[in-house]
């Protein structure tokens, strides 16, 4: 079974303005909300690609309800615990200026309710999978994924990470499957400025001397890099598409690869694929379906 854990879900408010100005009343061209969240994302593009997982995390208040019940609605399985003071946090994307978004902080979460979730994933063992993506509330240690890496260690786990900074770091020593950052946290990481998939290679085999086994860096125009565990260094240039929607693209990079390794152990297929989810949700007004996946996958791996 596949779990992924979003400490800091969130409602995506996802608007279009045509000629958004600043300090004027703006009105929508477009609008629309979404369950957000990247473990949730991972959750969702797994099981439009027809694979299982249970989404873990903390919701809170109305948003926080709406939120699972958007999740119900979309047959994604869930099992949140939930915070009993603040709301689960909303996140606005304005999708006409690229980039732009205004991100909630979202709850509290207490010594005790972490605790919970540390009780849930006693349950995960040898052959299970664990999905750690996102940020988390401020309030919380920076370390919290290092403590969940080292809470399951010896259960032969297989665990993904998506973060940035401390976060991601933090648990090198404990020797994740596959780490996510993208070319700017990469760079970030070593003070330095990473624009083509060449210059990613050398720091991705940093993060691997630190820890990681496998480092799988997205570049959104540029492309993707994977340094694998066996020494196989696989680099691919961005699909061609029209841009339609980057909220998610990284997220469905990791569902994709997972479910590209899942079915053979392929270094290569787990690459193509987490390439080609993540462009064909960028593609797309909504995070990737299968067919959509599969039609990109066809382009960059055939021609």
């Amino acid at each position: 079974m596949i779990y992924t854990v979003t400490f800091n879900p969130s409602l995506d408010y996802i608007v279009s303005v045509e000629d958004f100005r600043l300090g004027l009343t703006n009105r929508t061209d477009s609008e629309k909300m979404l369950p957000g969240g990247k473990g949730i994302n991972v959750s969702t593009v797994l099981k439009n690609l027809g694979i299982r997982s249970m989404a873990l995390g903390f919701t809170a208040g109305f948003t926080g309800a709406e939120i699972e019940r958007m999740l119900r609605d979309m047959d994604v399985w869930t099992d949140f615990i939930h915070i009993e003071e603040g709301i689960s946090r909303i996140n606005v994307k304005l999708k006409s200026i690229d980039g732009t978004e205004i991100n909630g902080s979202g709850p509290d979460i207490g010594r005790e309710k972490t605790g919970q979730l540390m009780q849930k994933l006693e349950a995960l063992d040898e052959g299970d999978v664990l999905v750690l993506a996102g940020s988390i509330p401020s309030t919380m240690p920076n370390d919290i994924y290092m403590q969940i890496m080292k809470h399951l260690a010896g259960k032969k786990v297989t665990v993904v990470v998506d973060a940035t900074k401390d976060l991601l770091v933090n648990v090198l020593k404990y020797h994740p499957f596959l780490i996510k950052p993208n070319n700017h946290e990469l760079g970030e990481i070593f003070n330095v400025a990473l624009d083509t998939r060449e210059s990613v290679v050398p720091y991705a085999k940093k993060l691997q001397e630190m820890g990681a086994r496998n480092v799988l860096v997205s570049m959104a125009g540029e492309g993707a890099v994977l340094v694998a565990e066996n020494g196989t260094v696989y680099e691919s240039p961005a699909p061609k598409g029209t841009l339609v929607n980057g909220v998610g693209a990284g997220d469905s990079m990791v569902a994709g690869f997972l479910a590209g390794w899942l079915e053979n152990q392929s270094y290569r297929q787990a690459f193509y694929m987490g390439l080609a989810a993540g462009s064909a949700s960028a593609f797309s007004e909504n995070l990737a379906t299968k067919e959509e996946v599969r039609r990109v996958y066809d382009q960059v791996v055939n021609g």
